[in-house]
């Protein structure tokens, strides 16, 4: 992605997630970047292609870490714990994104439906660690699709956590109460 490109990126990131989607406008993003509106849509043809560049990139980001990270492991505990941590790391580290993405989950509109497609399928890559865990008998039984879903939900509890204390978020420290809290429960005693 070129300087350019970039900086169109991170700006229109900044702004869907401080004024949303609706209230930011082709004017914002252009003032904001220091571009002409031509210089814009020479990388993108519409707000609309911005915002599915953006949340396609987030659940890109996440949906990789995880591959790479769960890849590497064999007990399926381990790897919930390496989902969890993750999530935990992008809200600490991309918070927009994340912003983004739930704030833009309920609606009708093409871009909420964009943004549940890719959540389900980012749950659905969960299910299968969950489901597969289960089967191995490393995961304690039960509904893979609840499991998977209050799994992704920590990115939420997480985005909400950090919010709330601003100058004492700090990534380990969630993930142990998390891993006592959730990660627990999930293991066959």
């Amino acid at each position: 992605m070129n300087k350019t490109k970039r900086k169109i990126f991170e700006t229109s990131m900044k702004l869907f997630a401080e004024k949303g989607y609706d209230a930011t406008s082709i004017e914002d993003i252009t003032a904001t970047v220091g571009v002409a509106k031509g210089t814009l849509y020479y990388h993108f043809s519409s707000k609309e292609e911005i915002f599915n560049f953006l949340i396609e990139e987030g659940i890109k980001l996440l949906q990789n870490s995880i591959d790479i990270k769960t890849a590497k492991l064999n007990n399926y505990i381990d790897k919930i714990k390496a989902v969890v941590l993750i999530q935990i790391k992008i809200v600490a580290k991309y918070e927009d994104i994340i912003a983004i993405l739930l704030s833009q989950f309920y609606g009708k509109e093409a871009r909420n439906q964009k943004c549940q497609m890719l959540i389900y399928e980012y749950i659905n890559k969960i299910e299968q660690i969950v489901e597969q865990g289960i089967k191995e008998g490393q995961i304690k039984a039960g509904n893979s699709k609840a499991i998977a879903s209050e799994i992704y939900a920590l990115i939420c509890s997480s985005l909400v956590y950090k919010l709330r204390n601003q100058d004492t978020f700090d990534v380990m420290t969630l993930f142990k109460e998390f891993e006592t809290t959730v990660i627990e429960g999930l293991k066959i005693k």
